[in-house]
């Protein structure tokens, strides 16, 4: 699934010396550099003093048991087993570590408990991040309500698109290309094609009044859009035309639209709200387009699972394990008495989903929610932090449980 991810760090600052001569402009961080060819984002932490502490975790386990629970839905389907090993975490240690992991939340009476514990039975893998020193930048994403219809009129008329059939995916989903008649396939339609030329016209699973509101859906993967009813009509991810993505709230700051201390989600809802005559040159320079189905139950998460506010987040799935249990430090935008604020995170979640920007050991994203608080929240997040993952110990494996419950 693909989300929108808005850069808030940018270029060039430049400070003058007594003398006039500028320094060097600060670099932005490379988070989505790729690691070497067949290496894996998570690295075994051989002594217990690099552990973060767990206990935080303890006062933030709303949800918590459902999304370890989607996650063991997921590891029962016979599909899943074919992305293990995960080097050393074998398909019966991914599942071994979520259902003693359970246990682990109805055992622990305290915060040090909860952390006593997890040291314990545990072993603690962390992300080597962007910089071989375990950096991750933390984003948010969400699944937006819009007004929308499930027919156009004089109001509403910007199309979203079911998956085209002449799109070509993998067997891991992944987006081949435009399939020809002789069975090869070439690059698809980028976003400015598919819209300029109306080629998927017939092809439309719902219209929205807003073609800023139809972009953001777009890219986020999912959508609950309110039909005149009053009903909510819910679509989900179906496939990728197999571009990159390319954050149309970083453009905006690069070129002054928006200060960068200022670049929000809602921020750039109200701009093209007051600009709408730039809606489609900005929008047009991210090529990467999401085609959809619908959906009940979701929104659901690259592996198929449904997502869970604060609890299920996206990885890069080529480098970081499906399904398995992921303890975030970081700080997030969070409503305090209806006003956003931001504040040191410390929680655990399920790695559930993926998406267009969620490139590499470097990057992670947090579901949200649904929704405008949601989108208060989502389109403010940006903060470096550390993310592990905790397995069960190996000689423990016979002690866990066989069910999920």
């Amino acid at each position: 699934m693909l989300r929108v991810r808005i850069a808030l760090l940018l270029g060039l600052v430049v400070v003058f010396s007594g003398c006039r001569k500028p320094e060097v402009p600060p670099v932005e961080p490379d988070y989505t550099r790729p690691l070497p060819p067949g290496e894996l984002a998570l690295r075994k932490l051989t002594d217990p003093a690099d552990y973060p502490d767990f206990s935080p975790g303890f006062n933030r386990q709303a949800r918590l048991k459902e999304a370890v629970r989607n996650s063991l839905d997921y590891l029962a389907r016979p599909s899943s087993q074919r992305y293990f090993p995960y080097g050393d975490v074998s398909h019966a240690r991914a599942v071994a570590s979520l259902q003693r992991f359970l246990q682990v939340l109805d055992e622990a009476k305290t915060p040090p408990d909860l952390d006593r514990i997890i040291r314990r039975d545990f072993e603690v893998y962390q992300s080597v991040g962007y910089d071989d020193r375990g950096t991750v930048l933390y984003t948010g994403y969400y699944t937006p309500i819009f007004n929308g219809r499930k027919q156009p009129d004089q109001q509403f008329r910007y199309p979203l698109y079911r998956l085209p059939p002449d799109l070509g995916k993998d067997g891991e989903g992944r987006t081949l290309g435009r399939k020809m008649a002789n069975g090869t396939y070439v690059p698809y339609s980028t976003r400015r094609q598919i819209e300029e030329s109306g080629m998927l016209r017939g092809r439309e699973i719902a219209w929205l009044a807003d073609p800023f509101e139809a972009y953001v859906v777009s890219v986020q993967g999912s959508a609950k859009l309110r039909l005149a009813d009053g009903t909510l009509y819910e679509l989900g991810y179906a496939g990728n035309n197999g571009h990159e993505y390319n954050s149309v709230g970083q453009l905006l700051v690069d070129e002054g639209r928006i200060p960068r201390n200022e670049l929000s989600l809602q921020a750039m809802i109200q701009f093209f709200r007051e600009n709408p005559s730039l809606v489609q040159h900005y929008c047009w320079q991210n090529d990467r387009y999401i085609f959809f189905q619908e959906t009940k139950g979701g929104p659901f998460g690259s592996i198929g699972v449904p997502v869970t506010q604060l609890r299920s987040i996206a990885t890069d799935k080529e480098v970081f394990p499906r399904a398995c249990l992921a303890y975030l430090v970081t700080e997030l935008p969070l409503i305090f008495e209806g006003r956003v604020r931001k504040e040191p995170y410390r929680a655990f979640a399920a790695d559930h989903d993926t998406g267009g920007a969620i490139r590499a050991a470097g990057r992670c994203d947090v579901y949200m929610g649904v929704g405008d608080e949601a989108a208060a929240v989502a389109g403010r997040a940006r903060a470096e932090g550390k993310l592990y993952y905790i397995f069960i110990k190996p000689s423990l494996m016979t002690a866990a449980p066989r069910t999920g419950g």
